[in-house]
């Protein structure tokens, strides 16, 4: 007698009820499944990022906001800071080597970053098509504005004015693409990188040629005789003191703020933590609601089934085999559940991502599968045990003769 195959009929004799107990059990582990998911790339991504990357510094405001916009682009700078005094900075015995940016443009949504060759550097970036940036106005795309822009070396396109939104274009300073970067998985992906001195005579007045066309600076702070500015500095430390002193000295001693990404996005984590652990006591309550559904529908179904499982013990079954059947039926149960509400946990970060394509969660994928998904079927399947225990017990120890004399 196929105990399996006669589980599976029972439960499809009822298509209503067994779709429901399914569902709401998916529901459950679909929340904890995106959780997982968002979690454990979400982590890597923000760790990733901010990679080689000690201390942030950049105008008086929010360290986080500080952080979020100069390390992974996804806020508004605290402002801007006056180049001499980031030059006095980066002559600090406690600096190994900062990295200037410029930002305030950007075209279709994605930034505009101003920066020299280090930035690339930092990131181990590779050219995939052209070469880096060597003149004003050439810029080199990550990987995903090229794609989705469709741009490619020798187009030209008109940077607009602002962060999120563009109030206005520099037709008067078009860009010319003259790389494009390999797929480095991390923040470069989303940005359009040019020189410092890009940004800056985009928002200069008049239109001097000859230093258009000279050479830009690759390394350190561009060379200049005006009151210039930059944006932030990302700073790498000479030795380990310098994380004790360095912070210290230019939140107390300078018109500037210092932030370090790994103490920032840590208590980033630590504030998000309170929602998360919510959201999961809500799913947890979806699943242990599921497994009570599934006890009260087995429990039911087994006062209707009384009569068929004592003539199957007529027929040659044992109660260890009543007792395999109900408990099969559980196990197949949450089984579905657990393969629809992953399915279902996939599919809806995928809708999340594509209508956040450059928002902080647009580098995640749906198609990633963690081990943490495996322990889910585990859990899921346990639930199915435990709920069809006490039916199977009461299957188990079915009476055949007042069974069949009561029908």
């Amino acid at each position: 007698m196929n105990m399996l195959k006669l589980s599976w009929k029972y439960l499809i004799a009822k298509p209503l009820n067994t779709g429901l107990n399914i569902l709401l059990l998916a529901l459950g582990l679909s929340i904890i499944t995106v959780l997982i998911l968002i979690q454990d790339q979400f982590e890597n991504k923000m760790s990733k990022d901010a990679e080689g990357i000690d201390l942030v510094v950049g105008a008086k405001g929010s360290p986080l906001q500080l952080i979020l916009s100069s390390v992974y682009h996804i806020d508004f700078p605290t402002g801007n800071i006056d180049m001499e005094e980031a030059q006095s900075l980066s002559r600090n015995r406690l600096v190994k080597n900062i990295i200037p940016l410029g930002m305030g443009d950007n075209y279709q949504g994605y930034r505009i970053i101003g920066t020299n060759h280090d930035y690339l550097q930092l990131y181990n970036a590779e050219i995939e098509d052209g070469e880096i940036w060597k003149k004003p106005f050439e810029v080199v795309l990550g990987e995903e504005v090229a794609r989705k822009l469709e741009l490619k070396v020798g187009d030209n396109f008109i940077g607009s004015h602002g962060i999120g939104s563009s109030s206005h274009e520099h037709d008067e300073h078009p860009y010319l693409v003259t790389g494009v970067l390999n797929r480095m998985n991390n923040v470069l992906d989303k940005l359009v990188l040019t020189s410092i001195e890009s940004v800056w005579y985009s928002h200069d007045e008049g239109h001097d040629h000859d230093k258009f066309t000279a050479d830009v600076s690759t390394t350190g702070f561009p060379p200049t005789e005006e009151d210039r500015e930059v944006t932030s500095l990302l700073v790498q430390y000479r030795n380990p003191m310098a994380a004790v002193q360095l912070p210290r000295y230019i939140n107390s001693r300078s018109s500037m703020q210092a932030a370090s990404p790994s103490f920032e996005i840590s208590r980033l984590f630590e504030l998000l933590g309170v929602g998360v652990k919510l959201i999961q006591g809500l799913a947890y309550a979806i699943i242990f609601i599921a497994g009570l559904g599934i006890f009260i529908a087995l429990f039911n179904s087994l006062k209707e089934r009384k009569y068929d499982l004592a003539v199957m013990r007529t027929l040659g079954a044992s109660s260890l085999q009543l007792f395999m059947h109900i408990v099969l039926e559980g196990i197949i149960l949450t089984l579905l559940g657990a393969l629809v509400g992953i399915t279902i946990g996939h599919v809806f970060l995928a809708v999340l991502v594509a209508q956040n394509e450059q928002g902080a969660i647009s580098g995640l994928s749906a198609a990633v599968f963690l081990q943490e998904e495996m322990w889910i079927i585990v859990y899921a399947v346990a639930v199915g045990f435990v709920a069809s225990l006490i039916p199977a017990y009461s299957a188990y120890r079915t009476d055949i003769a007042k069974q069949l004399t009561r029908s």
